[in-house]
């Protein structure tokens, strides 16, 4: 198994061990491009067209549910 693979297996099992640059090579290479934050903010906004914005803050550990936002992108890309 390559390690895309097991990036892509963490992401769809919620593992709680995500890192934030894990989460931005995933979205990044489903088309996303990422907005750095204005004014000191830690919230990272991932922007594709035709498709609604994510924002995702740079905290270590990953909560869950931005996880959970990020497989739902896998899956719906996989098909």
């Amino acid at each position: 198994m390559s390690r895309w693979e097991k990036l892509l297996a963490k992401i769809l099992a919620l593992d709680k061990d995500l890192r934030f640059d894990e989460l931005k090579r995933v979205l990044e290479s489903y088309g996303y491009t990422m907005n750095a934050p204005k004014g000191g903010s830690s919230h990272y906004i991932f922007r594709k067209s035709g498709c609604n914005p994510i924002t995702i803050p740079k905290h270590e550990p990953i909560k869950v549910v931005y996880v959970k936002m990020v497989k739902n992108i896998v899956e719906h890309e996989s098909k």
